[in-house]
């Protein structure tokens, strides 16, 4: 679905998503961390590994980069700021031609769906009236798994960011997408606890289509 550039799409295509890109690097640290999580989710999807990926807002490709290490597939990225772009392309972890310049709620579903589509730490940047859209794309965008790493709270929630309004959301993900896609089976679904494992405290869940 169309869906026009939302407040949140222009916060981060500007000066803000260019600074994150600078205060992101990859480290052993950061790869050893994401490769941990990776582990855990593809687990659920031993019985039958997919052999295309789709990240939705991926930065700099930090989990791309470790599941190129664990997973043989071709990987795609939709990215709306133009910094983090050559970045991914520039460090080869993508060819251009898989690199999208759009975001969750505009991008163009591919001919051929994934096998696994997913979000990390981007979906609590979508304000919820837009959520829906975003999911409807991400769900359409594949034909086999979607996985959704967030921020979890109960109830939605709207909290500042680094002293920006209207730019961090909070909510039960993984109901929203069960109760919006109704043909979805939760294969599993965890916590990575910040005490534990450096990561941001985010809940992950691990969806298959049936």
């Amino acid at each position: 679905m169309s869906q026009d550039k939302t407040e949140q799409v222009k916060f981060w295509q500007g000066d803000f998503g260019d600074n994150y890109v600078d205060r992101n690097a990859v480290s052993f640290e950061q790869m050893r961390m994401r490769i941990s999580l990776w582990v855990k989710i593809f687990g659920h999807m031993a019985h039958d590994m997919p052999k295309s990926i789709l990240e939705v807002g991926p930065n700099i490709g930090l989990n791309l980069r470790a599941m190129q290490m664990l997973c043989e597939a071709e990987y795609f990225a939709v990215e709306p700021n133009a910094k983090a772009r050559e970045v991914l392309i520039k460090d080869g972890v993508l060819p251009e031609a898989n690199v999208q310049d759009a975001f969750a709620g505009n991008f163009a579903v591919p001919e051929k769906p994934v096998d696994l589509a997913f979000t990390s730490g981007v979906m609590i940047h979508i304000h919820h009236d837009d959520l829906l859209d975003a999911c409807r794309n991400i769900y359409n965008s594949s034909c086999k798994y979607i996985v959704c790493n967030e921020y979890f709270s109960d109830k939605p929630e709207i909290l500042q960011y680094r002293d920006h309004g209207d730019k961090l959301f909070k909510r039960d993900y993984g109901s929203f997408w069960l109760e919006n896609f109704p043909d979805l089976k939760c294969l599993g679904y965890g916590f990575e606890w910040k005490v534990m494992t450096g990561m941001d405290n985010a809940t992950w869940w691990v969806f298959e289509k049936r």
